[in-house]
């Protein structure tokens, strides 16, 4: 071999080294405590929760890294930024009647660092329900809610009237008043 084959045989051990090495996502390291599954790196994109006007300003981005199954564990990965309190915010999470939260219902974000923590949650029934995340920065507030859909079941609406007809054929429900 000549000094040309050398180098480039160098070259492309280099590169391929480089490109094989784990990057980070967002250049900072996970604060200490919060968890990160094996299937992070091959898992489904985040969902950005939209923000409101006037509300407490941290983007928050969520996703789920298993399909909900019924009494299992599922893992759901949040990922909270653009905390800007020097005593920074908190997060409350508690879930709807059918699902159970395991581990802690809070959550404390630094100012100015991105957070992640991957909250397990339990189906208890199939259907539609929702983990609540409460975000609470200065004087502010803001509400998500996370769908977490167990098997095929549609959610089911409550009528709390009854069906009657109008004299014109129309079906109404009628319902008290509260």
């Amino acid at each position: 071999m000549n000094i040309r084959s050398n180098s480039m045989m160098a070259l492309a051990c280099l590169a391929l080294a480089t490109l094989s090495a784990p990057a980070a996502a967002d250049g900072e390291s996970a604060p200490r405590g919060a968890r990160h599954p094996a299937s992070q790196r091959h898992s489904a994109p985040m969902t950005t929760a939209p923000q409101k006007p006037g509300g407490a300003g941290v983007k928050l981005e969520y996703r789920l890294d298993a399909t909900p199954q019924l009494g299992q564990a599922t893992p759901v990965v949040l990922q909270f930024d653009g905390v800007t309190e020097a005593d920074g915010a908190t997060v409350r999470l508690s879930a709807d009647k059918g699902l159970t939260l395991q581990g802690s219902s809070t959550i404390a974000l630094p100012a100015g660092k991105r957070t992640t923590a991957t909250v397990i949650v339990v189906s208890e029934a199939e259907g539609l329900a929702y983990l609540n995340v409460f975000i609470k920065q200065g004087g502010a507030s803001s509400a998500v809610s996370v769908p977490i859909q167990t098997g095929t079941a549609a959610p089911a609406l409550k009528s709390s009237g009854e069906m009657k007809s109008t004299p014109g054929g129309d079906s109404i429900i009628t319902m008290p008043v509260k």
